[in-house]
């Protein structure tokens, strides 16, 4: 049998953002009784198969509503589907109502996962060798890792850095930018936010510079308790700046596997950008699973298209374990040594520590400590020691999080011990 060589292979796949992924898959397995404060899953805790049922009947109901016959009801759900998707309607719907943005169905692309509609995007974004993705720095590593799959540079944009200034940088090196990659909304793995004022200018940013703005918003319907929800980049665009990123995996179901792009900007020579993405997904996914669709359509309907009246309970768990975090590191710390962030909102918390943090003391805190976290080198793409981590308060329970505090405070103390004679 002929042996492959990697180094023949695309070079993606030696790129530190796609190993990521499989190494902090792989150790949650290898750790089984480690409690996880690393995942940025949404909870199980509402789960219920019979829901499965009621959804599907829901959606069909609604087939029969527009005049579908029974044939036609089947084959909707069980067949090969629509390029763009099935539900297309029912989420313009829910993004009317849940976040006041107003767009024509056809220009939503229904995609399997959020992680697809990157990838589409980044496809057709890039063009020539000189094009680059600017991101917002620290980044989610999926966008990282969509942009290596299809050969497009990520410039990184720190969250202090002058946007304006790093753009004018890129284009005095000849490259080109086509985009930058944003989570205005508790972002991961940051967990936080822009305000209102920050939006509107970097809406203005994108205008004068001519670039397209990715908002990627995948927890923005989890403000924490006395926190009100902002206006998405999308919502305050007037100019088709913005493609919107959305997902059902936190707000629906993750099992369903089921996302979507919002890319209503006009292409030269009449159509939409949603035209061409989904000319990409017809020979990269076919289409996105109907029955899984039709689940997602289901709950939208079951809620009147309100994601945010489903996700009521959600919400509150979330805030309670977020406040759970931070108080609790407040408790166990109270004389400094670390600091950490206080997020408006959404799953995630930066803890910073005088000492490197990387993926051997993940393993030993999961070996001997017996807790779970993400180091927070796995956001920026640089080999330079970062001196953090990141906590996610979605898929514990209160009392696993607590242990997993106690656990982790514990490694935190002996390691603050370590560094002190070094």
């Amino acid at each position: 049998m002929a042996d492959l060589e990697l180094t023949d292979l695309h070079a993606s796949l030696t790129d530190r953002a796609l190993n990521s992924m499989n190494f902090l898959n792989e150790i949650s397995h290898h750790y089984p009784d480690a409690i996880s404060l690393a995942a940025g899953r949404p909870t199980e805790e509402f789960f219920a198969l019979e829901d499965l049922h009621r959804y599907l009947d829901l959606f069909a109901e609604h087939l029969r509503d527009r005049g579908y016959d029974e044939p036609a009801v089947r084959r909707t759900i069980f067949q090969y589907g629509r390029t763009k998707g099935i539900i297309h309607d029912l989420v313009a719907r829910n993004l009317a109502v849940d976040e006041d943005i107003h767009v024509d169905p056809e220009a939503i692309v229904v995609t399997v996962g959020c992680q697809e509609a990157m990838v589409l995007t980044l496809r057709a974004l890039r063009s020539t060798p000189q094009d680059v993705l600017l991101a917002i720095s620290p980044t989610y590593v999926g966008i990282t890792g969509a942009a290596r799959l299809v050969d497009l540079p990520v410039v990184p944009v720190g969250e202090d850095d002058d946007l304006e200034a790093v753009l004018k940088a890129v284009r005095a090196d000849g490259l080109r930018p086509r985009a930058c990659y944003v989570m205005p909304d508790f972002a991961n793995p940051s967990g936080l936010s822009m305000d209102v004022a920050s939006r509107k200018h970097l809406l203005e940013i994108a205008a004068t510079e001519e670039i397209l703005l990715i908002e990627d918003n995948p927890y923005g319907l989890f403000p924490a308790t006395g926190h009100e929800r902002l206006p998405t980049l999308k919502a305050l665009d007037t100019e088709r700046r913005v493609v919107y990123l959305g997902s059902f995996a936190k707000t629906g179901l993750p099992g369903a596997r089921v996302g979507y792009v919002v890319a209503d900007q006009t292409v030269a020579g009449g159509g939409l950008f949603a035209d061409e993405l989904s000319k990409l997904k017809s020979m990269l996914t076919v289409n996105t699973a109907p029955v899984a669709q039709a689940v997602i359509g289901g709950k939208l309907l079951a809620n009147d298209f309100s994601l945010v009246a489903a996700n009521r309970r959600e919400r509150e768990r979330y805030a309670a374990n977020l406040r759970a975090i931070t108080d609790g590191l407040r408790t166990r710390f109270p004389d400094g040594g670390i600091s950490w962030t206080v997020p408006a909102g959404g799953f995630f918390v930066v803890v910073t520590v005088p000492f490197p943090v990387d993926d051997a003391l993940l393993e030993k805190s999961a070996h001997e400590y017996g807790v779970l976290w993400t180091p927070m080198s796995h956001f920026y793409d640089t080999d330079v020691p970062v001196h953090a981590l990141r906590l996610s308060c979605s898929a514990v329970t209160p009392a696993q999080l607590e242990a997993g505090l106690d656990r982790l405070a514990a490694l935190l103390t002996d390691e603050l011990v370590l560094s002190a004679g070094r």
